[in-house]
């Protein structure tokens, strides 16, 4: 394969939690392109295992799809700097009132890799303490818990259709289920 060279990039809109860029591209044919790109400032995610193994997952609407989803917790770092295992200590404690003295790295994902750097950490939470949920004014968040296979038919019957979710579920299965 030949080389990709950037030519120019243009900020074409400053989102609350995104930029729109456009790439001015010359691909390797000689061609000259324009490529979107979403700039992403990061995520992190949990999955929070109870101490009956179920795991908390948090019910919300989302804009986007226009109709609630049912989700691991998760949320957007506070900086390109901030620590991802940080990020998912504070969305676990947000989003659901719980806090765990050790999260472990489960796995990292690109959500949408043609056209966006968005990057999910994905961690593990165990031996969870009850606490209190300190949600944003614009969160309204139901949480709910729900056994691996229950979840896993979800993901199969197409009602768990979010990406970090599915990752993180199935890569925790297969790390400490089986």
């Amino acid at each position: 394969m030949g080389e990709f060279k950037r030519l120019n990039r243009e900020l074409i809109a400053n989102g609350a939690i995104i930029d729109y860029y456009q790439d001015t591209m010359l691909v390797p044919n000689g061609n000259i392109v324009k490529w979107d790109l979403i700039d992403h400032k990061g995520a992190a995610a949990v999955v929070a295992v109870r101490e009956d193994g179920k795991l908390l997952m948090v019910r919300q609407y989302r804009n986007a799809l226009g109709r609630e989803t049912l989700e691991i917790p998760a949320g957007g770092l506070n900086g390109r700097s901030e620590p991802t295992k940080e990020a998912a200590a504070r969305e676990l404690a947000e989003e659901t009132g719980f806090v765990c003295d050790k999260l472990e790295l489960l796995t990292s994902i690109y959500t949408t890799v043609a056209f966006c750097n968005e990057k999910i950490d994905i961690f593990v939470a165990r031996d969870l303490k009850p606490g209190e949920q300190h949600l944003d004014e614009d969160e309204f968040i139901n949480v709910e818990a729900y056994s691996v296979d229950e979840l896993k038919q979800m993901i199969f019957d197409c009602k768990i259709q979010d990406s970090k979710t599915i990752c993180g579920i199935l890569a925790y299965e297969a790390k400490f289920l089986r």
